[in-house]
């Protein structure tokens, strides 16, 4: 590849990983060479070109090296071994709040950042209308960014760096904290950097974006570059490393334990159940074929966002697992679903206890749609396991043409009338009654038309 934007030949980068921290000057002044200290290669022999005008996406398990390469092709690290090439003008955007001081306004900020990735004053007084337009800030440009949100960190930070002409960019997972229309803002501008041949690489967990967006996919796993090629392959091969393909068995025998279906239930009931609020109880139930003579098998479930992106994830102790039974289904239940809201999948896989070897393993698109407040990342969640006697019926799909005003409503609704049932068991009579009556009148005056929860027949 002749004409290439991006060279890294042998790059290697260590870091030191120190037992005792100085807690004083005169200690890190006294600390020698001999202290100790473990060496820690983030990345070990990285040969990787770009061409010119080439979108590359850049995946892999978290800890992989990712963010650090990124990092050495910007110029931000220095390698410990091999040497990079970069042509043309880079733009960056690697971490939340990278480039920016908290106590400076948005304005400010504008031009600080502008200024670090190589534009003049008068270059960017030139583009600063358009950047704000971009970053839908205005309202609060001249606010100190250390009351802004991360969504709106990403949003001035991502506007900067696309307006200042780069012939590079490199990104990070950070537009992961953006909202969906943002997003989509993004990609449309990545589209437009690829009309007029840009070279972009990033960094993503969302790995439908990869086969939609690139044409070219790298995967790097514990610091070195394992797959270098079709985008679509290269997403096959990690979700095939993760234990999240569509269906995966262990490569040393045929799995004497199969996934056959993942259902969401009412933990009551086993009601399946498409839709729910915040804080509504849960469960998923998987059905396992279970060979003579299994061993005891520990079950995974990671319940994943739009584009895989994992939210929340739940994975038993060792099970003993009935051979007799030939089907048995493992429970987990969740007492309060935690504050996500949208549309998740099921990610389930079967290890042998103790390791990450995945016996089995089998995605389960669109089984939960949630309403409600929301957090951001990797939350939490109490969960509990039991294994059931019978297996339920198969889940069916998600619904896409309900109306989700109408769902919303009614599952509010719902929940209300089982507050003021246990108010009124509890002694609260009448006053109960009454406030739900309120909320069903609010629901029903907001155009929701009453209608029995939708549950999965």
């Amino acid at each position: 590849m002749g004409d290439y934007a991006i060279k890294a030949e042998n790059i290697g980068k260590r870091f030191l990983l120190h037992h005792h921290k100085a807690t004083s000057l005169k200690e890190r002044l006294l600390q020698t060479r001999g202290s100790s200290a473990d060496e820690f290669w983030a990345l070990r022999d990285i040969n990787l070109e770009i061409g010119r005008g080439e979108t590359v996406g850049l995946i892999g398990p978290n800890g992989s090296g990712k963010s650090t390469l990124l990092k050495v092709l910007a110029g931000i690290l220095e390698p410990n071994t091999g040497k990079r090439e970069v042509r043309g003008r880079i733009a960056s955007l690697l971490e939340l709040g990278a480039g920016f001081d908290g106590e400076l306004t948005g304005r400010e900020n504008v031009y600080l950042n502008a200024s670090i990735l190589g534009l003049s004053r008068r270059e960017t007084d030139r583009y600063f209308d358009a950047i704000v337009e971009f970053s839908e800030l205005g309202p609060f440009i001249d606010n100190q960014v250390k009351h802004y949100s991360s969504g709106m960190y990403v949003r001035l930070g991502f506007a900067v760096a696309v307006h200042v002409d780069p012939d590079i960019l490199l990104i990070d997972e950070v537009l992961a904290v953006g909202d969906e229309k943002f997003a989509a803002k993004c990609l449309a501008k990545i589209a437009e950097f690829q009309e007029q041949g840009k070279t972009i690489l990033f960094v993503t967990h969302g790995l439908d974006m990869i086969a939609k967006v690139c044409s070219r996919a790298v995967i790097l796993n514990l610091g070195k570059l394992i797959f270098d090629g079709d985008p679509q392959d290269a997403t096959d091969r990690l979700r095939a490393l993760m234990g999240t393909a569509e269906q995966q068995v262990g490569d040393e025998e045929p799995a004497a334990v199969r996934i056959l279906d993942a259902r969401v239930t009412d933990p009551v009931s086993r009601e399946q159940i498409h839709n729910f609020l915040v804080g509504d109880p849960m469960a998923v139930e998987v059905d396992l074929d279970v060979d003579p003579g299994a061993q005891p098998a520990e079950v995974r479930v990671v319940v994943t966002g739009p584009a895989d992106y994992p939210m929340y994830a739940m994975q038993t102790e060792a099970i003993k697992l009935d051979a007799d039974a030939k089907v048995q289904t493992v429970r987990l239940s969740v007492p309060e679903i935690p504050r996500l809201q949208g549309v998740f999948s099921l990610a389930v896989a079967v290890m042998r206890p103790g390791t990450r070897d995945a016996l089995d393993a089998r995605r389960f698109g669109e089984r939960i749609r949630v309403f409600g407040p929301l957090d951001y990342g990797l939350v939490g969640t109490e969960f509990s396991v039991d294994v059931l006697d019978e297996p339920g019926p198969p889940a069916p799909p998600l619904d896409y043409e309900a109306d989700h005003a109408v769902i919303k409503a009614e599952l509010e609704e719902a929940a209300a009338k089982r507050e003021a049932a246990a108010r009124a068991a509890a002694g609260g009579g009448a006053d109960g009654a009454a406030r739900v009556d309120e909320r069903t009148s609010a629901a029903t005056a907001a155009g929701a038309t009453p209608r029995k929860r939708e549950r999965a027949k």
